[in-house]
């Protein structure tokens, strides 16, 4: 193969046409700002960009589903041309020469017209872009990029003069806005320069639009008759370099090689059905891991390499309902979203699972206990701190068996006992969730203990309104003991056990104050009983934390006592959250007044 040359404004002409589309399993936009510019600048220096490559299309053999580039006009030309590679180039081009990003404008810097003295210094000839916003009265600021005036003012050569098309009156109405209030009235000597000036800017821009239409982005070409597979192949091939392909993008691809199906449709129509399946993790990686599983391939990147594409789309309904029954068991279980999830290596296990459960009766109660034997013995053993992906797949496989009521080579039927996370790993010592971390970084543990709180409903202190996916939004991590009080005594306060889900509002009336303090509040202006009923359901022991008077000591007495009070107080709580965490892990609800007693 020989590289061929094309102009930029061939490549402008064709997509304009609608005479060259993208494969439908192409990814989308991926190129940030500066990769922009930088694009931009590479073509207005006239420097090489690299090869792109193209598959010619035969009038009666479109070989795969296509779309038009982003923003494109969607014209009923025949297709000519799938762009294999180069999307991001040709459509940061595309959208540039069009100036339609909808929260950046782009410009080519020209120091010989900047006559403001408020920006910082640039190179002559660089690209910059400007980050755009919508106010309340819907105007898009800053106003100024859309001012000739004022862009000229800055030596701003808006970068939508530059597209490879007939626009010499556009060209020429910009040029008259950005200089009318330069021109003179009466002075000739001064109108001489004020055209000088205008030529200069007309010159320039022509020189810009010659280099960009001129500009040539050469390309491979595979003929027509090229075989499917292997365009799929040179595609996956030629798209490892400078922005990788992953995981999904590959299967994307092979899924629209085997069955002439859209990926991307598939999830699309998925996340509008049920948009809160996308809440726990990667919407792409929850259907690659959970189709593995239901192929007895693991779910990793390796397994959806591994896995049949074909029955992947044959089974999309069992997989989609799995997912939608996960959020729905998850969801019982206090656990709302991936924030609150103690380690998404559970969330594949359970939608999988859910091929095998039955949607109602005394089975599907059944099945759903063990499965919530299992989340909590996840979140709550060291199962999957390590090699997560292996020991999900082992758990899945002997889970399946159990729900499935498989027999083993000796006639006995698989058990609970015999699923690995259960037979070779016991709960957690209450002592390790002394050193659980805070729970809005991503650790087991710590969002472990919040997890359980969840579960109980997490009463706001002050409102009492009770924690679900409605609220779960409107909480804030509350230090229970203040982080600046502990801070002072040079205590640790971002521990799990120090972590309370309450509101915003809560929160800051809260403050600085010692727990005493708040606790007082509290009591005055409700019932003792009301405030026990609230702190108790984020499992926070009373008498350990009614402490305070801290105000009149010294430094050196109010840092031992509050050491000895914070101490007593999550190792309290330790006690309290590892029996409620016993109970879900035997398939019990979850009642304060059970954990705390009469």
């Amino acid at each position: 193969m020989e590289a061929r040359n094309r102009k930029i404004a061939e490549w402008y002409g064709k997509i304009q046409r609608g005479e060259i589309k993208l494969p439908r399993f192409q990814r989308y936009e991926a190129w940030d700002r500066h990769r922009i510019c930088s694009l931009i600048e590479t073509v207005i220096h006239n420097l090489p960009l690299g090869i792109t490559l193209i598959l010619e299309v035969d009038i009666n053999d479109e070989k795969f589903i296509s779309r038009f580039l982003e923003t494109a006009p969607e014209a009923s030309n025949r297709v000519l041309e799938h762009l294999l590679d180069g999307q991001q180039r040709l459509t940061a081009l595309w959208r540039a020469f069009h100036n339609n990003y909808d929260w950046e404008t782009y410009f080519i810097y020209i120091k010989e017209f900047d006559n403001y003295d408020k920006d910082e210094e640039r190179e002559d000839m660089t690209v910059f872009f400007r980050g755009r916003y919508v106010k309340k009265n819907g105007d898009k600021y800053p106003l100024w990029c859309d001012k000739p005036a004022q862009c000229l003012q800055r030596g701003f050569i808006p970068t939508h003069l530059l597209k490879p098309e007939d626009m010499q009156n556009e060209i020429d109405e910009w040029i008259n806005e950005a200089t009318q209030q330069l021109r003179p009235k009466d002075d000739i000597e001064k109108l001489e320069k004020f055209l000088e000036l205008k030529k200069s800017i007309s010159d320039k821009i022509k020189d810009l639009r010659s280099v960009v239409a001129n500009y040539n982005l050469p390309y491979l070409s595979l003929p027509s008759q090229t075989d499917k597979s292997i365009a799929l192949n040179v595609f996956i091939n030629m798209n490892t370099n400078s922005q990788p392909l992953s995981t999904y993008d590959i299967i994307v691809a092979e899924v629209e090689s085997v069955m002439g199906k859209s990926l991307h449709d598939l999830q699309n129509a998925m996340d509008e059905e049920d948009p809160n399946i996308g809440r726990y993790s990667d919407l792409s990686d929850m259907i690659l891991t959970t189709s593995a599983l239901l192929q007895n391939a693991l779910p990793n990147q390796r397994g959806a390499w591994d896995m049949d594409k074909r029955i992947m789309v044959e089974k999309w309904d069992v997989m989609k309902l799995g997912l939608k029954r996960m959020v729905e068991f998850l969801n019982r279980e206090g656990i709302y979203d991936r924030q609150r999830l103690p380690t998404n290596a559970v969330l594949a296990v359970i939608a999988a699972l859910y091929a095998d459960v039955p949607e109602s009766g005394d089975k599907r109660g059944q099945d759903e206990l063990l499965l919530k034997k299992y989340i909590w013995h996840s979140f709550f053993t060291d199962r999957y701190e390590n090699s997560a992906a292996t020991n999900a797949f082992a758990d899945f496989g002997v889970l399946r068996k159990v729900i499935k009521g498989e027999t083993k080579a000796d006639g006995s039927k698989f058990s609970i006992e015999d699923i690995p996370i259960f037979k070779d790993h016991d709960l957690v010592e209450t002592e390790e969730l002394l050193t659980a971390e805070w729970p809005k970084r991503s650790t087991i543990r710590g969002r472990a203990i919040l997890a359980v709180v969840s579960r109980l409903g997490a009463l706001d202190f002050s409102t009492g309104e009770r924690l679900d996916q409605a609220s779960i939004n409107k909480r804030h991590y509350h230090h229970v003991y203040p982080d600046a009080l502990l801070k002072g005594a040079e205590i640790n306060s971002f521990l799990a056990l120090n972590c309370a889900l309450i509101s915003d509002k809560t929160n800051i009336s809260i403050g600085r104050k010692d727990p005493l303090h708040y606790l007082k509040d509290r009591y005055h202006w409700t019932s003792e009983e009301i405030v026990k009923e609230r702190l108790q359901s984020h499992l926070i022991p009373i008498e350990e934390l009614a402490n305070g008077g801290y105000k009149d000591m010294s430094d050196e007495e109010k840092a031992e006592k509050l050491k000895t009070d914070f101490d007593t107080f999550i190792r309290k709580r330790a006690e309290i959250v590892m029996k409620a965490a016993k109970l879900l892990a035997a398939g019990r609800q979850l009642s304060a007044a059970e954990i705390f007693g009469n």
